[in-house]
């Protein structure tokens, strides 16, 4: 196994008390495979992203990568963010290239590794623009570059394309499995969206509202290239809405609650002054 999460938890300190963001996860993901993370928001999933990464620990259980524990940060293991995270003060050339100086790489390797990933996200025509000329999509795609250039064994991809139009995202779905079946790369893949980890996903992991466990899994055996308004995405992503719903309605409950404590602390703050 590539990676290996075992009676995984995590439990944060905050000023009301303890919140346990993952209960139990335990779950096994293949060399090559693309497991899509699916749950309500705030259940845990990009938390269990942040303890594969090494940014940080669990409270509780072991992660385990080509059969070793997972220590620190490591460039075997590399997160894409829902924001691109690029420098605006480099070229898109400069911002491939950044990892590989890191890590010192020399000067025409590195120039040569990232013109052919910026090939790959068909930006090579771009390299020598600044972010700020940029759209969201292509921002994402050099970021997806920058992130390959490092050959990691594991893409970690916490909501990339959530703050993207619908057809900028459909666009960039088509891509991404091009790219993840030319390198062969392990993914997982953080979303809400449940169909997007029907058209991405070898898996779809469903977690259950905080505290997260895993409530269920699904194969995801249809032909690829998958397109998100096929018939076969639409029939098993509303089955698998249908697992999910519950979930839903328990964390929107959870957060409207969070949300009318915290105005009347304020509300109470307000009368004191």
């Amino acid at each position: 196994m590539k990676l290996e999460i075992r009676n995984v938890g995590k439990t944060f300190q905050s000023k009301s008390g303890a919140i346990t963001a993952i209960d139990t996860a335990t779950l096994n993901v293949r060399a090559g495979e693309f497991v899509c993370l699916l749950g309500p928001s705030g259940c845990g999933k990009s938390t269990l992203l942040n303890l594969i990464a090494g940014l940080d620990k669990p409270t509780r259980g072991e992660i385990l990568m080509d059969g070793k524990p997972i220590g620190n940060t490591g460039t075997d293991r590399v997160m894409i963010f829902q924001s691109a995270a690029l420098f605006p003060w480099l070229s898109v050339f400069d911002n491939v290239k950044f990892g590989l100086n890191m890590i010192g790489v020399p000067k025409p390797e590195r120039q040569v590794i990232a013109r052919r990933y910026l090939a790959m996200v068909h930006l090579a025509e771009f390299e020598n623009a600044f972010v700020h000329e940029l759209s969201g999509g292509m921002r994402q795609r050099v970021a997806i570059a920058r992130a390959l250039a490092l050959d990691p064994a594991v893409l970690l991809m916490d909501e990339p394309f959530g703050a993207l139009d619908a057809q900028t995202r459909d666009l960039l779905h088509g891509e991404l499995q091009t790219i993840w079946q030319a390198t062969c790369k392990t993914i997982l893949f953080v979303t809400h969206n449940v169909r997007e980890a029907v058209v991405l996903g070898d898996r779809v992991v469903v977690f259950s509202a905080r505290p997260a466990r895993i409530k269920r899994e699904w194969t995801v055996d249809l032909p690829r290239p998958r397109q998100i308004e096929s018939y076969a995405v639409v029939d098993l992503a509303r089955d698998i809405m249908q697992t999910l719903k519950d979930d839903v309605l328990v964390s929107q409950r959870d957060n409207d609650a969070q949300r009318l404590s915290e105005l009347e602390m304020q509300m109470i703050g307000d009368d004191v002054l």
